[in-house]
């Protein structure tokens, strides 16, 4: 298991002084970590009986998913079917996928890791952008330190914000982060596609955000069918054509709102959206957060 996964959300429940947490492993000994620590567990996880609140599965290293037991994912159905919520940080994700915990539900997972996670259990919406997703009594969240958000998200819900906000200034991180649920830059959150013609469309909305990238008109460049080009990005990226635009031109704006004094309209329209309105809605619902409010954040005197 990686390191954080488990120590940041432990550190978080622990602050908020109203849980009893304990450490389970699938035969009850000790669990080494992606770092080498080796951390000891209170019991087994056939041990866990009677009234669970919350489980928390941290993730493994990306490069060990395919070496959990069949054993291991029954003990996670079993308890994620008595627990009042089941949690999962990073590629923990794919642990509560392969247990039948996400199946139509919207879940996240590390950034790197997403367009697998839609890959591999086709029943799951994720969604790629979000620091966390909550979808009923299940909540998961993004790679490694995303953990501590979720955690505090779980304090806020159980305990309120004020005792949310307490534990979050103990530890030094923010409540809620700025710059709202995006988990990475555009440039990097998205796996390299395999399509040399999609490679080609995306190099031209990163090089002209402004430009005209309907999907009409990016099919017609590419000299390919419009679902050709949408089964491309969906099976490459894990976004639809549009989607991706978006995020290009938020990532373009975010630039431009940190690094100059020009007007929030003024960048609406460098950066393709047209007007201040249509790039605030964007805004919102890519990073959580209005234009204004992220210059603010982001721009040092």
């Amino acid at each position: 298991m990686v390191l954080l996964d488990l120590a940041g959300p432990v550190q978080v429940l622990t602050g908020a002084d109203g849980y009893r947490i304990r450490l389970a492993s699938l035969d009850g000994g000790a669990v080494r970590s992606d770092t080498g620590v080796v951390l000891s567990v209170d019991c087994a996880l056939s041990d866990v009986a009677g009234r669970v609140d919350t489980v928390v599965v941290p993730g493994p290293p990306p490069g060990q998913l395919d070496r959990f037991s069949s054993a291991l994912i029954a003990e996670i159905r079993r308890l994620g079917g008595v627990a009042r919520r089941v949690t999962s940080v990073c590629t923990g994700a794919f642990l509560l996928a392969e247990a039948g915990l996400l199946a139509g539900r919207q879940a996240t997972t590390h950034w790197f890791m997403c367009a697998e996670l839609a890959a591999r259990f086709p029943d799951v919406v994720v969604r790629p952008d979000s620091i966390y997703v909550h979808d009923g009594r299940v909540v998961t969240s993004a790679g490694v330190s995303a953990g501590i958000d979720l955690a505090l998200a779980l304090v806020e819900e159980d305990w309120g914000a004020e005792v949310a906000r307490t534990v979050a200034r103990q530890l030094v991180v923010f409540l809620r982060r700025p710059g709202g649920q995006s988990q990475f830059s555009v440039w990097g959150d998205v796996p390299p596609p395999r399509s040399p013609v999609l490679r080609g469309v995306l190099d031209a909305v990163v090089a002209d955000p402004a430009a005209d990238h309907t999907l009409i008109g990016m099919a017609a460049r590419a000299m390919v069918s419009e679902r050709h080009l949408t089964r491309l990005f969906k099976r490459d990226l894990g976004v639809t054509p549009g989607q991706y635009v978006v995020r290009v031109r938020v990532e373009a704006a975010r630039a431009l709102l940190e690094s100059c004094d020009t007007g929030v309209e003024a960048v609406a329209r460098r950066c393709g959206f047209g007007s201040g309105e249509t790039m605030r809605r964007a805004f919102l619902q890519v990073l959580g957060i209005a234009p204004t409010a992220y210059r603010q954040r982001f721009t040092h005197s």
